[in-house]
Protein backbone atom coordinates (compact mmCIF):
# COMPACT_ATOMS: atom_id res chain seq x y z
CA UNK A 1 0.00 0.00 0.00
CA UNK A 2 2.98 2.33 0.24
CA UNK A 3 3.97 1.64 -3.01
CA UNK A 4 0.62 2.58 -4.40
CA UNK A 5 0.85 5.88 -2.10
CA UNK A 6 4.19 6.83 -3.36
CA UNK A 7 3.34 6.25 -6.75
CA UNK A 8 -0.01 8.40 -6.09
CA UNK A 9 1.73 11.31 -4.59
CA UNK A 10 3.96 11.31 -7.73
CA UNK A 11 1.53 11.11 -10.17
CA UNK A 12 -0.35 14.05 -8.60
CA UNK A 13 2.44 15.93 -8.12
CA UNK A 14 3.66 15.46 -11.77
CA UNK A 15 -0.04 16.52 -12.63
CA UNK A 16 -0.86 19.49 -11.55
CA UNK A 17 2.65 20.95 -12.39
CA UNK A 18 2.00 20.24 -15.87
CA UNK A 19 1.25 23.22 -17.91
CA UNK A 20 -1.76 21.69 -19.79
CA UNK A 21 -3.00 20.94 -16.29
CA UNK A 22 -1.95 24.72 -14.71
CA UNK A 23 -3.44 26.25 -18.10
CA UNK A 24 -7.06 23.89 -17.65
CA UNK A 25 -7.08 25.38 -14.46
CA UNK A 26 -6.98 28.44 -14.74
CA UNK A 27 -7.55 29.50 -18.22
CA UNK A 28 -10.75 28.09 -18.56
CA UNK A 29 -12.75 29.50 -15.35
CA UNK A 30 -11.41 33.01 -16.26
CA UNK A 31 -13.19 32.34 -19.27
CA UNK A 32 -16.15 31.50 -18.10
CA UNK A 33 -16.14 34.50 -15.43
CA UNK A 34 -15.05 36.46 -18.37
CA UNK A 35 -17.17 35.62 -21.06
CA UNK A 36 -20.17 36.04 -18.48
CA UNK A 37 -19.37 39.26 -17.08
CA UNK A 38 -19.04 40.28 -21.01
CA UNK A 39 -22.28 38.88 -21.79
CA UNK A 40 -24.11 40.80 -19.29
CA UNK A 41 -22.33 43.94 -19.69
CA UNK A 42 -22.79 43.80 -23.72
CA UNK A 43 -26.68 42.79 -22.46
CA UNK A 44 -27.16 45.63 -21.08
CA UNK A 45 -25.73 48.04 -23.46
CA UNK A 46 -27.99 45.98 -26.33
CA UNK A 47 -31.22 46.92 -24.61
CA UNK A 48 -29.88 50.80 -23.19
CA UNK A 49 -26.57 51.63 -25.13
CA UNK A 50 -26.09 54.06 -28.51
CA UNK A 51 -27.20 53.04 -31.48
CA UNK A 52 -26.95 53.90 -35.22
CA UNK A 53 -30.30 55.94 -35.98
CA UNK A 54 -32.50 53.98 -38.02
CA UNK A 55 -34.73 55.26 -40.81
CA UNK A 56 -37.67 53.11 -41.59
CA UNK A 57 -40.70 54.28 -44.51
CA UNK A 58 -44.23 52.85 -43.76
CA UNK A 59 -46.79 52.91 -46.33
CA UNK A 60 -50.02 53.14 -44.93
CA UNK A 61 -52.51 51.81 -47.83
CA UNK A 62 -55.29 51.62 -45.14
CA UNK A 63 -55.52 55.60 -44.90
CA UNK A 64 -55.89 55.31 -41.15
CA UNK A 65 -53.01 54.99 -39.29
CA UNK A 66 -50.79 57.77 -39.72
CA UNK A 67 -51.52 59.64 -36.13
CA UNK A 68 -51.10 56.37 -34.24
CA UNK A 69 -47.95 55.03 -36.08
CA UNK A 70 -46.33 58.25 -35.42
CA UNK A 71 -47.76 58.49 -31.67
CA UNK A 72 -46.55 54.47 -31.34
CA UNK A 73 -42.70 55.20 -33.36
CA UNK A 74 -43.04 58.33 -30.61
CA UNK A 75 -43.44 56.59 -27.76
CA UNK A 76 -40.15 53.90 -28.42
CA UNK A 77 -38.14 56.88 -29.33
CA UNK A 78 -39.13 58.23 -25.87
CA UNK A 79 -38.22 55.18 -24.16
CA UNK A 80 -35.10 54.28 -25.81
CA UNK A 81 -33.91 58.05 -26.59
CA UNK A 82 -30.51 55.95 -27.69
CA UNK A 83 -31.67 53.79 -29.96
CA UNK A 84 -33.78 55.98 -31.97
CA UNK A 85 -36.09 55.26 -34.75
CA UNK A 86 -36.47 57.47 -37.37
CA UNK A 87 -40.09 57.60 -39.34
CA UNK A 88 -42.08 58.45 -42.42
CA UNK A 89 -45.30 58.04 -42.97
CA UNK A 90 -46.68 58.04 -47.01
CA UNK A 91 -49.71 57.13 -48.68
CA UNK A 92 -50.60 54.37 -50.83
CA UNK A 93 -48.34 53.99 -53.97
CA UNK A 94 -50.38 54.16 -57.02
CA UNK A 95 -47.88 52.35 -59.46
CA UNK A 96 -47.34 49.76 -56.82
CA UNK A 97 -50.87 48.59 -55.60
CA UNK A 98 -49.66 44.66 -54.86
CA UNK A 99 -45.98 44.93 -53.43
CA UNK A 100 -44.44 48.42 -53.08
CA UNK A 101 -42.95 51.28 -54.16
CA UNK A 102 -39.69 50.08 -56.51
CA UNK A 103 -37.95 53.36 -55.54
CA UNK A 104 -38.06 52.78 -51.91
CA UNK A 105 -36.90 49.52 -51.93
CA UNK A 106 -33.88 50.74 -54.06
CA UNK A 107 -33.30 52.84 -51.20
CA UNK A 108 -33.51 50.03 -48.97
CA UNK A 109 -30.93 48.23 -50.97
CA UNK A 110 -28.67 51.12 -51.47
CA UNK A 111 -28.42 51.22 -47.26
CA UNK A 112 -30.34 55.04 -47.43
CA UNK A 113 -33.34 53.66 -45.84
CA UNK A 114 -33.13 50.77 -43.16
CA UNK A 115 -36.66 49.46 -43.49
CA UNK A 116 -39.71 49.48 -45.62
CA UNK A 117 -43.16 48.65 -44.25
CA UNK A 118 -46.28 47.95 -46.48
CA UNK A 119 -49.63 47.79 -44.45
CA UNK A 120 -52.26 46.19 -46.31
CA UNK A 121 -55.42 48.12 -46.84
CA UNK A 122 -57.34 45.97 -44.83
CA UNK A 123 -54.99 45.93 -42.15
CA UNK A 124 -57.17 46.98 -39.63
CA UNK A 125 -59.88 44.20 -39.85
CA UNK A 126 -57.20 41.60 -39.56
CA UNK A 127 -57.49 40.52 -43.25
CA UNK A 128 -54.50 42.12 -45.45
CA UNK A 129 -51.40 41.28 -45.47
CA UNK A 130 -48.49 43.41 -45.01
CA UNK A 131 -45.15 43.43 -45.74
CA UNK A 132 -41.79 44.87 -44.72
CA UNK A 133 -38.42 45.08 -46.85
CA UNK A 134 -35.14 45.23 -45.36
CA UNK A 135 -31.54 44.63 -46.29
CA UNK A 136 -30.69 42.16 -43.09
CA UNK A 137 -26.59 42.80 -42.01
CA UNK A 138 -26.64 41.96 -38.56
CA UNK A 139 -28.80 41.01 -35.54
CA UNK A 140 -29.64 44.63 -34.92
CA UNK A 141 -31.28 44.70 -37.71
CA UNK A 142 -33.61 41.71 -37.02
CA UNK A 143 -34.27 43.73 -33.33
CA UNK A 144 -35.45 46.66 -35.88
CA UNK A 145 -38.02 44.69 -37.68
CA UNK A 146 -39.69 43.20 -33.88
CA UNK A 147 -39.60 47.12 -32.88
CA UNK A 148 -41.57 48.27 -36.46
CA UNK A 149 -44.11 45.33 -36.24
CA UNK A 150 -45.10 46.23 -32.53
CA UNK A 151 -45.03 49.33 -33.23
CA UNK A 152 -47.66 48.91 -36.27
CA UNK A 153 -49.42 46.43 -34.19
CA UNK A 154 -50.06 49.34 -31.72
CA UNK A 155 -51.01 51.47 -34.08
CA UNK A 156 -54.10 48.85 -35.53
CA UNK A 157 -54.99 48.16 -31.31
CA UNK A 158 -55.47 51.69 -31.32
CA UNK A 159 -58.10 52.15 -34.17
CA UNK A 160 -59.92 49.32 -33.43
CA UNK A 161 -60.07 50.30 -30.37
CA UNK A 162 -61.77 53.92 -31.09
CA UNK A 163 -63.86 51.68 -33.20
CA UNK A 164 -65.51 50.27 -30.15
CA UNK A 165 -65.53 53.23 -28.17
CA UNK A 166 -62.46 51.98 -25.66
CA UNK A 167 -59.99 55.01 -24.56
CA UNK A 168 -56.84 54.43 -24.39
CA UNK A 169 -57.41 54.30 -20.36
CA UNK A 170 -59.54 51.46 -21.14
CA UNK A 171 -57.32 49.72 -23.30
CA UNK A 172 -54.47 49.99 -21.45
CA UNK A 173 -55.86 48.71 -18.44
CA UNK A 174 -57.66 45.50 -20.77
CA UNK A 175 -54.11 44.91 -21.82
CA UNK A 176 -52.17 45.09 -18.73
CA UNK A 177 -50.05 42.03 -18.27
CA UNK A 178 -50.53 40.11 -15.03
CA UNK A 179 -47.36 38.32 -14.25
CA UNK A 180 -47.02 34.28 -12.83
CA UNK A 181 -44.19 34.17 -10.36
CA UNK A 182 -43.61 30.42 -9.60
CA UNK A 183 -42.81 28.99 -6.20
CA UNK A 184 -41.43 25.59 -5.78
CA UNK A 185 -42.98 24.11 -2.55
CA UNK A 186 -40.85 21.04 -2.98
CA UNK A 187 -38.66 19.88 0.30
CA UNK A 188 -35.41 21.09 -1.47
CA UNK A 189 -36.90 24.29 -2.77
CA UNK A 190 -38.39 25.61 0.47
CA UNK A 191 -40.86 28.27 -1.43
CA UNK A 192 -38.02 29.01 -3.36
CA UNK A 193 -38.15 31.08 -7.06
CA UNK A 194 -38.18 29.02 -9.76
CA UNK A 195 -35.85 30.21 -12.74
CA UNK A 196 -36.60 27.68 -16.24
CA UNK A 197 -32.77 28.72 -17.46
CA UNK A 198 -31.33 27.09 -13.98
CA UNK A 199 -33.88 24.28 -14.02
CA UNK A 200 -32.39 23.57 -17.84
CA UNK A 201 -28.77 24.22 -17.56
CA UNK A 202 -27.99 23.10 -13.94
CA UNK A 203 -28.64 19.26 -15.47
CA UNK A 204 -26.26 19.86 -18.27
CA UNK A 205 -23.65 21.84 -16.22
CA UNK A 206 -22.97 18.68 -13.97
CA UNK A 207 -23.07 16.34 -16.97
CA UNK A 208 -20.29 18.88 -18.80
CA UNK A 209 -18.78 19.17 -15.53
CA UNK A 210 -18.39 15.20 -15.22
CA UNK A 211 -17.48 15.03 -18.50
CA UNK A 212 -14.40 16.90 -19.15
CA UNK A 213 -13.18 17.01 -15.79
CA UNK A 214 -12.69 12.94 -16.32
CA UNK A 215 -11.45 13.18 -19.61
CA UNK A 216 -9.08 16.65 -18.86
CA UNK A 217 -7.12 14.85 -16.34
CA UNK A 218 -7.41 11.32 -17.39
CA UNK A 219 -5.83 12.52 -21.34
CA UNK A 220 -3.18 13.39 -19.11
CA UNK A 221 -1.63 9.25 -18.18
CA UNK A 222 -2.84 7.97 -21.27
CA UNK A 223 0.07 10.77 -22.41
CA UNK A 224 2.08 9.97 -19.59
CA UNK A 225 1.83 5.97 -19.88
CA UNK A 226 2.82 6.60 -23.46
CA UNK A 227 6.07 8.76 -22.59
CA UNK A 228 6.95 6.88 -19.93
CA UNK A 229 7.23 3.99 -22.33
CA UNK A 230 8.86 5.29 -25.08
CA UNK A 231 11.79 6.92 -22.85
CA UNK A 232 11.88 2.96 -21.34
CA UNK A 233 11.36 4.71 -18.07
CA UNK A 234 8.90 2.59 -16.87
CA UNK A 235 11.26 -0.29 -16.90
CA UNK A 236 13.46 1.48 -14.20
CA UNK A 237 10.34 2.35 -12.29
CA UNK A 238 9.05 -1.87 -12.48
CA UNK A 239 11.99 -2.59 -11.04
CA UNK A 240 10.93 -0.90 -7.65
CA UNK A 241 7.18 -1.84 -8.01
CA UNK A 242 4.67 -4.37 -9.35
CA UNK A 243 2.84 -3.61 -12.57
CA UNK A 244 -0.62 -3.28 -10.16
CA UNK A 245 1.00 -0.76 -8.14
CA UNK A 246 1.61 1.30 -10.54
CA UNK A 247 -1.64 1.88 -12.04
CA UNK A 248 -3.63 1.83 -9.03
CA UNK A 249 -0.95 4.75 -8.05
CA UNK A 250 -1.58 6.39 -11.35
CA UNK A 251 -5.27 6.70 -11.43
CA UNK A 252 -4.90 7.38 -7.32
CA UNK A 253 -3.02 10.25 -8.09
CA UNK A 254 -5.18 11.60 -10.69
CA UNK A 255 -8.32 11.17 -9.02
CA UNK A 256 -7.03 13.82 -6.24
CA UNK A 257 -6.01 15.91 -9.48
CA UNK A 258 -9.28 15.67 -10.98
CA UNK A 259 -11.05 16.72 -7.71
CA UNK A 260 -9.07 19.82 -7.72
CA UNK A 261 -10.07 20.92 -10.91
CA UNK A 262 -13.63 20.23 -10.93
CA UNK A 263 -13.33 21.98 -7.51
CA UNK A 264 -11.93 25.17 -9.20
CA UNK A 265 -14.67 24.81 -12.56
CA UNK A 266 -17.55 24.26 -10.04
CA UNK A 267 -16.23 27.58 -8.05
CA UNK A 268 -16.24 29.69 -11.16
CA UNK A 269 -19.69 28.11 -12.69
CA UNK A 270 -21.12 29.45 -9.05
CA UNK A 271 -19.82 32.32 -9.71
CA UNK A 272 -20.54 32.87 -12.72
CA UNK A 273 -24.11 32.15 -12.53
CA UNK A 274 -23.87 35.03 -9.87
CA UNK A 275 -23.37 37.42 -11.81
CA UNK A 276 -26.14 36.55 -14.37
CA UNK A 277 -27.94 37.27 -11.42
CA UNK A 278 -29.19 33.87 -11.18
CA UNK A 279 -29.05 32.10 -7.28
CA UNK A 280 -29.03 27.87 -8.04
CA UNK A 281 -30.26 26.12 -5.25
CA UNK A 282 -28.33 22.81 -5.62
CA UNK A 283 -29.62 20.09 -2.63
CA UNK A 284 -26.66 18.70 -0.74
CA UNK A 285 -27.20 15.63 -1.58
CA UNK A 286 -27.07 16.12 -5.36
CA UNK A 287 -22.93 17.29 -4.68
CA UNK A 288 -22.71 13.96 -2.82
CA UNK A 289 -23.98 11.84 -5.62
CA UNK A 290 -21.94 13.97 -7.96
CA UNK A 291 -18.54 13.42 -5.97
CA UNK A 292 -19.19 9.59 -5.80
CA UNK A 293 -20.27 9.57 -9.01
CA UNK A 294 -17.01 11.50 -10.11
CA UNK A 295 -14.96 8.59 -8.59
CA UNK A 296 -16.40 5.59 -9.92
CA UNK A 297 -16.66 7.22 -13.27
CA UNK A 298 -13.19 8.19 -12.96
CA UNK A 299 -11.67 5.23 -11.50
CA UNK A 300 -13.04 3.86 -14.73
CA UNK A 301 -12.07 5.79 -17.64
CA UNK A 302 -8.30 6.30 -16.10
CA UNK A 303 -8.00 2.51 -15.71
CA UNK A 304 -9.27 2.16 -19.53
CA UNK A 305 -6.58 4.96 -20.89
CA UNK A 306 -3.88 3.77 -18.86
CA UNK A 307 -4.34 0.28 -19.78
CA UNK A 308 -5.15 1.69 -23.39
CA UNK A 309 -1.50 3.40 -23.27
CA UNK A 310 0.65 0.79 -22.45
CA UNK A 311 -0.59 -1.10 -25.55
CA UNK A 312 0.11 2.11 -27.59
CA UNK A 313 4.02 3.38 -28.88
CA UNK A 314 2.55 6.87 -30.40
CA UNK A 315 -0.48 9.16 -29.78
CA UNK A 316 -1.77 8.20 -33.21
CA UNK A 317 -2.43 5.00 -32.30
CA UNK A 318 -3.64 5.67 -29.10
CA UNK A 319 -6.65 8.17 -31.05
CA UNK A 320 -7.16 5.46 -33.25
CA UNK A 321 -7.88 2.75 -30.65
CA UNK A 322 -10.13 5.31 -28.52
CA UNK A 323 -12.53 6.27 -31.27
CA UNK A 324 -14.65 3.83 -31.18
CA UNK A 325 -15.15 4.04 -27.32
CA UNK A 326 -15.36 8.25 -27.46
CA UNK A 327 -18.66 7.41 -29.14
CA UNK A 328 -19.85 5.49 -26.33
CA UNK A 329 -19.20 8.16 -23.81
CA UNK A 330 -20.71 10.97 -26.11
CA UNK A 331 -24.10 9.62 -25.97
CA UNK A 332 -25.00 11.46 -22.33
CA UNK A 333 -23.54 14.55 -23.68
CA UNK A 334 -25.94 14.02 -27.05
CA UNK A 335 -29.39 13.21 -25.24
CA UNK A 336 -28.90 15.13 -22.53
CA UNK A 337 -31.73 17.48 -23.24
CA UNK A 338 -34.15 14.26 -23.77
CA UNK A 339 -33.14 12.70 -20.66
CA UNK A 340 -33.56 16.24 -18.44
CA UNK A 341 -37.22 16.15 -19.49
CA UNK A 342 -38.03 12.57 -18.80
CA UNK A 343 -35.86 11.89 -16.13
CA UNK A 344 -37.74 8.70 -15.41
CA UNK A 345 -38.30 7.62 -18.93
CA UNK A 346 -37.49 4.09 -20.46
CA UNK A 347 -34.45 5.31 -22.41
CA UNK A 348 -33.04 7.16 -19.56
CA UNK A 349 -33.18 3.95 -17.14
CA UNK A 350 -31.73 1.82 -19.71
CA UNK A 351 -29.02 4.29 -20.38
CA UNK A 352 -28.43 4.42 -16.70
CA UNK A 353 -27.17 0.76 -16.46
CA UNK A 354 -24.88 0.84 -19.02
CA UNK A 355 -21.69 0.95 -16.89
CA UNK A 356 -19.22 3.03 -19.46
CA UNK A 357 -21.72 6.25 -19.00
CA UNK A 358 -23.75 5.28 -15.94
CA UNK A 359 -22.41 7.81 -13.78
CA UNK A 360 -22.80 10.53 -16.77
CA UNK A 361 -26.28 9.36 -16.95
CA UNK A 362 -27.27 8.81 -12.94
CA UNK A 363 -26.14 12.40 -12.04
CA UNK A 364 -27.69 14.35 -15.38
CA UNK A 365 -30.97 12.26 -14.15
CA UNK A 366 -30.41 13.76 -10.45
CA UNK A 367 -29.55 17.11 -11.25
CA UNK A 368 -32.29 17.08 -13.35
CA UNK A 369 -35.29 15.63 -10.47
CA UNK A 370 -33.66 15.81 -7.28
CA UNK A 371 -36.28 13.03 -5.73
CA UNK A 372 -35.32 10.09 -8.31
CA UNK A 373 -35.65 7.12 -6.86
CA UNK A 374 -33.39 6.03 -4.41
CA UNK A 375 -33.82 2.00 -5.83
CA UNK A 376 -32.10 3.30 -8.89
CA UNK A 377 -29.68 5.30 -7.18
CA UNK A 378 -29.15 2.31 -5.18
CA UNK A 379 -28.74 0.13 -7.83
CA UNK A 380 -26.38 2.15 -10.34
CA UNK A 381 -23.99 2.40 -6.84
CA UNK A 382 -24.68 -1.50 -7.11
CA UNK A 383 -23.85 -2.13 -10.60
CA UNK A 384 -20.49 0.40 -10.25
CA UNK A 385 -19.43 -1.20 -6.82
CA UNK A 386 -19.44 -4.28 -9.30
CA UNK A 387 -17.95 -3.00 -12.70
CA UNK A 388 -15.40 -0.39 -11.23
CA UNK A 389 -13.03 -3.53 -10.11
CA UNK A 390 -13.80 -5.64 -12.70
CA UNK A 391 -12.65 -2.61 -14.90
CA UNK A 392 -9.41 -2.25 -12.52
CA UNK A 393 -8.30 -5.98 -12.53
CA UNK A 394 -8.70 -6.05 -16.97
CA UNK A 395 -6.76 -3.25 -16.93
CA UNK A 396 -4.36 -4.39 -14.45
CA UNK A 397 -3.82 -7.23 -16.63
CA UNK A 398 -3.45 -5.62 -19.91
CA UNK A 399 -0.97 -3.08 -18.62
CA UNK A 400 1.22 -5.67 -16.85
CA UNK A 401 1.90 -6.95 -20.16
CA UNK A 402 1.41 -4.12 -22.69
CA UNK A 403 3.46 -1.74 -20.70
CA UNK A 404 6.67 -4.27 -21.92
CA UNK A 405 5.66 -4.35 -25.55
CA UNK A 406 6.61 -2.61 -28.20
CA UNK A 407 6.01 -2.72 -31.98
CA UNK A 408 3.08 -2.48 -33.64
CA UNK A 409 -0.70 -2.42 -31.50
CA UNK A 410 -2.22 -5.69 -29.82
CA UNK A 411 -5.11 -7.33 -32.07
CA UNK A 412 -8.17 -7.87 -29.95
CA UNK A 413 -7.14 -11.71 -30.02
CA UNK A 414 -4.02 -10.73 -28.42
CA UNK A 415 -5.58 -8.09 -25.78
CA UNK A 416 -8.28 -11.49 -24.49
CA UNK A 417 -5.05 -13.93 -24.96
CA UNK A 418 -3.64 -11.17 -22.05
CA UNK A 419 -6.61 -10.55 -19.88
CA UNK A 420 -7.16 -14.46 -19.60
CA UNK A 421 -3.25 -15.70 -19.09
CA UNK A 422 -1.40 -12.71 -17.67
Amino acid sequence: MSKILAVARREFIETVKNKIFLINLVLIPTLVLGGMALSVHFAKRSVVGPRETRTIVVEDRSGLLADDLREAFAKYNQHRPQQPIVLTVTGPTADAPTTGSEEVVARVRAGTVHGYAVIGKDAVEGSAKSFYYLKARNLADMETVSTVQQCIHEAIVAVRARRHNLSPKVLEEIRAWTSLEQIDVGEQARGGKRNEMVMVMVPFFFLFLMFTGVFAVNQQILTGVIEEKNSRIIEVILSAVSPFQLLAGKVLGAVGAGFILIGVWGGAAYSATLIKGLHPAVPASTLLYFALYFVFGFLMVASFLAALGSMCNTMKEAQSMMTPAMIIFVIPMVAWFHISQQPNGLFAVILSFIPPITPMVMILRIAAWPELSLWQIAASFVLLAVSVPATLWVAARIFRVGILMYGKPPSPREIFRWVRHA
